[in-house]
């Protein structure tokens, strides 16, 4: 279990913030519907979930701060993502949002103390998680996903340069 968080974790937990902007700045709709590979998100899934996760993620770490040993629910990503009207949501604006809600909670982050992040909640999938915990998870969430929608607008001739 994590129970520290550096201030270069911070700094790494905000960035993922413009690198999502970046990877799905000037795609099409139609680039956000195409399913360059069979059986897996769409680059708008990708985008939505980014956006719900983060969203659930910044509510987790909230919940692990302000009260003693939370209970911190599952969710179902893929029955989130199948909830209608999510293909009509702006795939950019809802990157834009994960990087204001990331500013936005690196605020509290960054004036933590040690002993806030060695706080714990209850997940109901995992057990005992730490707010340290939440944070690396929520960094590496995004540079997970981050992966495959770089690969995906590379295979749609969209690559970053």
């Amino acid at each position: 279990m994590e129970t520290m968080i550096t201030s270069a974790q911070i700094d790494a937990y905000v960035a993922g913030g413009a690198k999502l902007i970046a990877a799905f700045d000037g795609l099409t709709s139609a680039d956000l519907r195409a399913i360059p590979v069979p059986g897996t998100w769409s680059l708008q899934q990708i985008a939505t979930h980014i956006y719900d996760s983060d969203l659930i993620g910044t509510d987790r770490m909230k919940r692990i701060a302000a009260m003693p040993n939370p209970l911190i629910c599952a969710y179902d990503e893929s029955a989130f993502n199948a909830l209608p009207g999510m293909e009509a949501i702006d795939a950019l604006a809802a990157c834009r949002a994960v990087a204001n809600n990331r500013q936005f909670m690196a605020e509290h982050l960054r004036r933590f103390s040690p002993e806030m992040f060695a706080r714990t909640g209850i997940h109901t999938e995992v057990g005992k998680v730490s707010l340290a915990d939440q944070v690396v998870k929520y960094i590496h969430h995004l540079e997970h996903h981050l992966k495959f929608a770089l690969q995906k607008r590379a295979l749609l001739g969209k690559p970053l340069a």
